[in-house]
């Protein structure tokens, strides 16, 4: 069944979200290639969407910070995997935007081998959020990548972002034409994120989301 959050999520899980998302979060490394690619050690949820849809502003919102994830209104800049340790819990990774017209055919086409091999080879990563701007809906770019996703069988969960720009009534309208998008297919994960990274609305429901689905616990956090 797909559906938006809702607040049957038990009050334990947003505890243990937001306390672990309070803690000490820092840069670890960036990989232009698979070769630079960090050790696998922690479980890993990435972040991926069109070019300027708001990743850096998400990956900071969900840590409480300003400046972390490098922000730009520049499209196509993210041009790297970035990655992120959160309290030596989990790492969040930051992928390059696709969907970059401007870029050179050349560029494109490194900037996809790489988050393509990332996706493919890399046994720690639990989930990937795949944002889409509520202003705009999904785009056929984007069911283009929801189709690598499948092939690969990486779970994804779909994640607006931005619905402070939008009326409620066209954003529940977009919610179900999304939920048409993906309601047959295999890896995509059965609830719709709505997320603001300017009011925080849904903002601890996916930080709840994310804890979760790495299976931490709060024994882990004791620490």
């Amino acid at each position: 069944m797909i559906q938006e959050y809702n607040d049957s999520s038990p009050k334990t899980d947003f505890a243990l979200a937001r306390i672990l998302f309070a803690r000490k979060c820092n840069f670890i490394a960036s990989s232009a290639t698979s070769m630079q690619l960090p050790k696998e050690n922690l479980p890993e949820v990435a972040f991926i969407g069109r070019s300027n849809v708001g990743k850096s502003s998400l990956v900071n919102a969900l840590t409480g910070r300003k400046n972390m994830a490098r922000k730009s209104n520049t499209p196509g800049r993210t041009q790297e995997i970035i990655f992120f340790n959160l309290s030596n819990q989990i790492i969040l990774v930051d992928l390059p935007g696709y969907g970059y017209a401007k870029a050179s055919k050349v560029k494109q086409a490194k900037w996809l081998k790489n988050i393509f091999n990332y996706l493919r080879y890399r046994g720690t990563l639990y989930r990937v959020s795949l944002l889409i701007d509520s202003r705009h809906g999904a785009t056929d770019k984007d069911d283009v990548f929801m189709d690598m996703l499948d092939r690969l069988a990486v779970s994804y969960q779909v994640v607006l972002t931005k619905v402070d720009k939008v009326k409620q009534i066209d954003l529940n309208v977009m919610i179900k034409t999304i939920i048409t998008r993906i309601l047959h297919r295999p890896a995509a994960y059965p609830i719709i994120g709505a997320t603001s990274a300017v009011t925080g609305v849904g903002i601890l429901e996916l930080q709840a989301e994310l804890t979760r689905v790495t299976n931490i616990k709060l024994n882990d956090l004791k620490n």
